[in-house]
């Protein structure tokens, strides 16, 4: 797995104008590929009576899955212009469409690459980007006695407390950097006298 990778901040629209022509760009945050179709078929719908409905994709932290459409602009002009933006920024699990309504006068290749290419680079800059880090999932098991003092300590450290569950004792579920896991674990036992329950899970990724 990737130690961590870039991600829109939040769906959005970002419009510019080059030599008359409209490109809106649409970008939103694609868990998959079916995700990032669904949003294409959407703005397909939306923009309709458009000239041209271009849209790259990334998915996978490792950018596994990649796509790019022209949709009908001179090959090579468009869609892969728009994909190489997204991997120079290192974004992945996103998805962009860029939409044009021509205005009359021709750009040319080089004039298209630049326009939708520029379109992309100024969407990501607007609506900002995020970076998800690589962590461990961990599961604390302590007594009801001590569970309050240890969250507080968890949240007042920066550790991230992603769930709670209360039983016959509490466990905490955290998410840990993988070089963490072994300071972590003899701060725990330290906290607690050695009373707690410490089990790692699997890996995920969350905000840096």
């Amino acid at each position: 797995m990737q130690d961590e990778y870039r991600t829109v901040a939040r769906a959005g629209v970002h419009e510019t104008e080059v030599n008359r022509s409209r490109f809106l760009c649409a970008l939103a945050p694609a868990a998959t590929e079916q995700e990032a179709q669904d949003f294409i078929a959407g703005v397909r719908k939306e923009h309709a009576d458009a000239t041209h409905n271009c849209f790259a994709y990334v998915i996978g932290a490792d950018a596994a899955i990649q796509k790019a459409s022209d949709d009908g602009e001179p090959g090579g002009t468009a869609g892969v212009p728009m994909l190489q933006m997204l991997l120079r920024r290192d974004m992945r699990y996103v998805v962009a469409v860029v939409t044009r309504y021509y205005g009359g006068v021709k750009l040319g290749a080089g004039g298209l690459i630049r326009a939708y290419g520029g379109a992309v680079g100024e969407a990501l800059d607007s609506l900002g980007t995020l970076t998800r880090r690589r962590f461990r999932l961990a599961s604390v098991t302590v007594d009801h006695q001590r569970a309050g003092k240890i969250q507080n300590d968890l949240r007042a450290t920066g550790r991230e407390v992603r769930d709670v569950h209360y039983g016959e004792a509490v466990t905490i579920e955290i998410g840990l950097p993988d070089a963490d896991v072994e300071s972590f674990r003899a701060w725990l036992a330290d906290a607690t006298a050695g009373t707690a329950g410490f089990t790692l899970g699997g890996e995920a990724y969350g905000d840096a």
